[in-house]
């Protein structure tokens, strides 16, 4: 079992994503799902997850199920006011990279929960934040 992990939208996306015949499509970041000890869910990742499976609302309502259920290794973690005023912050640090509000509060919640590995597709943005009072600390990308 590896460590906790924060989902990425991206990476919980690819994560989910199965072919026609209901193989992984990415079988790397699915791999991941299942064998971390926790998925942490920050609130706004699953906001924007469920823009993107607009279309598929029987896959947004499965996932749904599953970040719920206490048997499941996900947990939703509702962002608080300090992460918001964080991920602000970080955006700002980081300007060039127009992290935005989601991207600088899964920073701002791996900061505070001190979960540094970040299952996402976006390796540019992630690779470029720091975190920690001293922005000293990368964050590691998985896959």
């Amino acid at each position: 079992m590896i460590p906790p992990v924060i989902a990425d939208t991206g990476g919980l996306l690819r994560a989910l994503a199965r072919t026609p015949g209901g193989k992984p499509s990415f079988p790397e970041y699915a791999r991941i799902l299942t064998s971390a000890a926790a998925v942490i869910v920050p609130g706004l990742i699953l906001a924007e997850v469920d823009y993107f499976l607009r279309a598929d609302r029987k896959a947004m309502r499965r996932l749904v199920a599953e970040v719920f259920d206490p048997a499941t290794r996900y947990e939703y973690e509702l962002p608080l006011p300090s992460d918001i005023a964080r991920a602000l912050e970080l955006d700002a640090k980081f300007e060039g990279l127009a992290l935005g509000l989601v991207d600088g509060t899964v920073a701002a919640v791996a900061e505070r929960r001190q979960v540094y590995r970040v299952l996402t597709a976006d390796r540019r943005d992630f690779g470029a934040i720091r975190v920690g009072p001293r922005l000293a600390r990368s964050l590691e990308l998985l896959p």
